[in-house]
């Protein structure tokens, strides 16, 4: 009955939202060009779908984060475990890495662009700078935080450095790499849109800037929509691999 329960409350959150969508539409009096209600929306939907555009764009979204997205987590984690391990590695690379985190990947765009030209490499290239820092800090401050009891235990195990970071370090620290793991997809996610605006002629966020020169309001919230949907189904995947893991390492 857990499944029914939740299904039940994700609907009630659901039509909430819809019904508050309605009542700002019909109490600001906003005529469908400037505020689409949830109806217009649901009719762009259809017609996304109806001509098959929706599947194409979601689907070219979807390799362009995957491959952004799977890079910047591989590269991060890598250098995380090798400056989680060598202090002296990362106090000299901390500095760097603080100052170039705050800077949004939107400011980077004009010398992506110079770099990559147009296509698919600037946006892959955007998703995975938007994900690199959070797994990058996430996997350093996970090593960081491993208990020393459980070094001193691998060492009384007489472990190898690549045994003890199998069966030692990496499950222990899980928790704050799976932090690491739900940060960066949700910044990748965000800027999708930003990164799909150089140049490409399909993905989401083109699907956005396209309606937005065509005035079509509606098909501007229908990509919005979808980006909100598949964002929540990406988030939902990522948590059902984690308890998997979890299973496997028996941490959870």
């Amino acid at each position: 009955m857990a499944w029914l329960k939740r299904i039940l409350t994700f609907s009630t959150s659901v039509l909430m939202l819809l019904v508050f969508w309605q009542l700002v539409v019909y109490i600001g009096q906003h005529p469908p060009h400037l505020m689409p209600s949830p109806w217009d929306v649901a009719l762009a939907l259809r017609e996304l779908f109806t001509d098959g555009r929706l599947f194409i764009h979601v689907w070219v979204s979807l390799q362009r984060f995957f491959v952004g997205y799977v890079a910047a987590c591989a590269l991060a984690a890598f250098l995380g475990v090798i400056f989680g391990w060598f202090q002296p590695a990362w106090r000299l690379a901390e500095p760097v890495v603080l100052l170039l985190k705050p800077i949004s990947p939107i400011a980077w765009l004009p010398f992506i662009m110079l770099g990559f030209g147009i296509g698919d490499a600037p946006a892959i290239f955007t998703i995975a700078l938007a994900g690199f820092f959070p797994m990058l800090l996430a996997t350093v401050n996970a090593i960081n935080n491993v208990n020393a009891s459980y070094m001193r235990v691998a060492d009384n195990f007489g472990l190898t450095r690549f045994q003890t970071l199998y069966t030692i370090v990496l499950p222990a620290s899980f928790p704050h790499l799976v932090q690491g793991l739900h940060s960066a997809l949700t910044a990748a996610w965000i800027f999708l849109v930003a990164g799909e605006l150089m140049g490409t002629f399909t993905g989401l966020g083109f699907l956005i800037n396209d309606a937005r020169q065509n005035l079509r309001p509606d098909l501007i919230m229908a990509g919005i929509v979808l980006i909100g949907i598949v964002g929540y189904i990406l988030d939902r995947l990522l948590i059902y691999l984690e308890n998997l893991v979890k299973r496997k390492w028996g941490v959870g």
